[in-house]
Formats: C-alpha cells, sequence, structure tokens
C-alpha cells in the first residue's frame, strides 16, 4: 500500500512543469501569509516556515491525498492582539497551541461518529451556499486589494495595474494551450509585475519600491518565539478554534467540490481535522500564527484544473526556503498590491461559482421556501458580517462570518419541515 496517494496526479506531467505550478501556488499564498503576521507582531519569516512545514505535516497525516496549502488564519487576530496586550505574545501563542488542540478533539469525535454522519450535517443546500459565502465573502478584500498598488492611496494606476493582471489571467485561461493554459496566475503576476518595474525605471509612477530588495540579507534564520501558557490567554483565544473547524469543514467541502472527490471519506475528515491542528500547534509553539486552508489555493485549483497534491507539497518547500532567504522574501513582498488584487477577483470569482455550480449538479430545488430559506440565511449571515457575542466567565468572543452562517443553516434544515423529502432528492 502506498502512503502517498497519486490519484489526482496528472501523468503528462513531469517533474519541471509540477515545479512550476508549486511555484505558481506560492505566489498566491504570499501576501496573506506575511499580513497577518504584520498584524499581530509576529515573525514574517517564522510564518512562512511555519506555513511550509504545517502544510507538509497535513499532507504526512493526510497520506498526501488532498491538494491543500495551509497558510496564516485571520480569524485569530483580534484575540491574538488582546491577548498578547494583556498577556505578552508568548501566552498568546500559548492559546493558539491550545486551539490547535481542541482539533485533535474533534477530529476523535467525527471518527467515532464517523464522517459520513458529520457530513450529513452538510447537504448540498449547505455545503453549496458555504462554498459562495467564501468566495463572495473574500469579494471586498480582492477590491480592497486591487485599488492599492505601490501604496496606499487608491489612484488610476493602480486599477490599471488591477485590470492589467486580470485581463493576462483570464486570457492565459480562456485562449492559451498546453502546459502554459495551466499557469496563469504565474503568468499574470510576472508579467503585471515586469511591466511595473519598466514603468517605475522609465520615470513613471513609483509603482514598485525596490529598497526592500537592496536591504534584505541573503540569508538568515528566522527569529523563533516559544509559546507559554496562561489560563487566561488560552481562554481568549481558544473559542476561537469553534468557527475555524467548522470554516474548515466547509473548505473541506469546497475542495471535494472543486476536484470531484469526497476527501471527508477518503482520507477522512479526521484526518484533515487533525492535520490542521496540529500544524497550528506546531506553527505557535515556535513563533507562528495559526494555520488554515487557503481559499486563495483554492481558486487556483478552480481555475487550473491541476489537481496533483505534489504540487501544494513543492509549493511548501518554496515557503520553507523564503524562510531562510529574505532576499527572496522582499522580491515577492515587492509586488504591487493591486496586481494581486486584479487575479483575486478571478480566484475567489471563481470559489463562489463552485458553490453555484454545487447548487445546480446537485438539482437543488429553488421553488421549496426552505431551500430558499436556508441558501439566503447562510449567504445574508456570511457575507453580510453578522456576529453573535459569546461569553465565557470573563472572556468575551464572537462566531462571525461563514461559521456563523453555516452553524444556523445547519439548525434551520434540521429544523424546517421537508429534510426528508429534500434528502430523497439528493441522493437520485
Amino acid at each position: 500500500m502506498k502512503f502517498w496517494d497519486n490519484s489526482l496526479k496528472d501523468p503528462s506531467l513531469g517533474t519541471g512543469k509540477t515545479v512550476v505550478l508549486g511555484l505558481q501556488h506560492t505566489f498566491t499564498m504570499f501576501g496573506a501569509t506575511i499580513l497577518v503576521p504584520i498584524l499581530v507582531g509576529l515573525d514574517i519569516s517564522v510564518a512562512l516556515l511555519m506555513a511550509g512545514v504545517g502544510t507538509l505535516l497535513f499532507h504526512l497525516i493526510t497520506k498526501g491525498g488532498v491538494p491543500l496549502f495551509l497558510g496564516s488564519s485571520f480569524a485569530f487576530i483580534t484575540p491574538v492582539i488582546a491577548a498578547s496586550s494583556i498577556y505578552g505574545m508568548e501566552y498568546a501563542l500559548g492559546g493558539i497551541v491550545v486551539s490547535g488542540l481542541l482539533y485533535l478533539g474533534l477530529s476523535v469525535l467525527v471518527y467515532i461518529l464517523g464522517a459520513e454522519r458529520v457530513v450529513s450535517w452538510f447537504p448540498p443546500i449547505i455545503t453549496g451556499s458555504i462554498i459562495m459565502v467564501i468566495g463572495l465573502g473574500l469579494a471586498p478584500t480582492a477590491i480592497n486589494m486591487a485599488s492599492k498598488g505601490g501604496g496606499d492611496q487608491i489612484t488610476a494606476s493602480n486599477w490599471l495595474l488591477a485590470l492589467m493582471s486580470f485581463a493576462i489571467v483570464v486570457c492565459v485561461s480562456v485562449f492559451f494551450k498546453g502546459f502554459a493554459k495551466s499557469l496563469p496566475v504565474l503568468i499574470g503576476l510576472v508579467s503585471s509585475y515586469l511591466i511595473a518595474v519598466i514603468i517605475t525605471v522609465i520615470g513613471g509612477p513609483k509603482l514598485v519600491d525596490f529598497a526592500p530588495i537592496r536591504e534584505a540579507a541573503w540569508f538568515g534564520l528566522p527569529s523563533f518565539t516559544l509559546a507559554k501558557f496562561d489560563i487566561g490567554a488560552i481562554m481568549l483565544i481558544a473559542p476561537v478554534a469553534v468557527c475555524t473547524m467548522v470554516e474548515h469543514i466547509g473548505d473541506i467541502m469546497a475542495i471535494s467540490a472543486i476536484t470531484n472527490r469526497n476527501f471527508a471519506k477518503k482520507p477522512g475528515l479526521h484526518r484533515t481535522l487533525l492535520g490542521d491542528g496540529l500544524a497550528s500547534c506546531l506553527s505557535a509553539m515556535f513563533g507562528g500564527p495559526a494555520n488554515t486552508t487557503y481559499s486563495e489555493n483554492t481558486g487556483v485549483l478552480a481555475l487550473t484544473r491541476q489537481f496533483n497534491p505534489t504540487i501544494m507539497r513543492i509549493a511548501a518547500v518554496f515557503a520553507v526556503l523564503l524562510g531562510f532567504i529574505p532576499k527572496l522574501n522582499a522580491l515577492i513582498s515587492t509586488i504591487p498590491t493591486a496586481i494581486i488584487g486584479g487575479i483575486s477577483i478571478v480566484l475567489f470569482g471563481m470559489i463562489a461559482s463552485i458553490g453555484a455550480r454545487t447548487l445546480v449538479e446537485n438539482k437543488v430545488d429553488f421553488q421549496k421556501p426552505r431551500n430558499l430559506i436556508i441558501s439566503a440565511v447562510i449567504l445574508v449571515l456570511g457575507i453580510g458580517g453578522a456576529a453573535v457575542p459569546f461569553s465565557i466567565g470573563s472572556i468575551d468572543f464572537n462566531i462571525e462570518g461563514m461559521a456563523l452562517a453555516a452553524i444556523v443553516g445547519i439548525i434551520i434544515n434540521q429544523v424546517l419541515p421537508g429534510k426528508q423529502q429534500y434528502k430523497k432528492q439528493e441522493n437520485t
């Protein structure tokens, strides 16, 4: 029995092409992965290193069968900032470690109950709507990035860069043939960046700042910080895991829909939860942020249709290398945000489209009021920014976004009449 699942491998791809595809995913994850440590005050190199190591650990636990990349989680930003200001960053990291351990508890529960029972709470009306929330919920982020170039001001040149990268990605995806058709993000990034560099060099608007490249060293060790533990910091941060575990299930449903594989069954939802949780534990133990499945990379999968998990492992190796080579780290960081924003418009839109496709392919009947209500509630709560405050003792936290939408959708689906009739329709 082979340890690595190669069922999604494309035999037409050689080593060189697979490496290039991995590099494309590295560019895709970079911006969001370094943004989280910047916002909370952690070392960028540690975040990149731990994103790579965490992804490799995830693939090890899931037997190399799921084409996912784990990067820095945005869900923990607010509680980590709060905990670090009260207890110190080391203790905030300890709270992330414990939140990762909660994944282990849910993993055991899923293993005991069976993934089928857990997945039964996520029929197509819920999974399709949740996948749409993942993509549409990221839409403001894409527009915000597209409006910014080398600086924070919104200018015509920023949108010009965004539209240029958007157009290149679309053209490559639609009109190119052969292997190049699988590299829309990489070609769009490199082409747009070179044009931005040329405009900057010939005296046009300063779209690229070369100072970080000049100042960065070629090699360097990340600044590790060992986690410490305090019950107050743990109670402030750990409850966020309730939200991120629901998001994890939604992401697994999304990647399953894109690849037409049931990853909740094989390698098993208990394995994906375990891999995600342990990756966060390992990252935070040495000074990195919590990890989570990255929708940006899922969008690339939907766009390129290249599902080989080895590609993600190669991207993880590149992330590890970036953690030790600040010069390359700085080079990628000089890519104008607007370029990434233009590409993200396509990637996030693709995810939302996959959600719509899930509803269509499963023949969800929107003439039935229960289906309209479930989908409507999930979309509004997930995209509208709804948040429900909870308290555990003196610790306050919110259940919001996709997690809140999924929980409410599941409850409504269980309560409203007509569920059995709807389930029969799904199985036909």
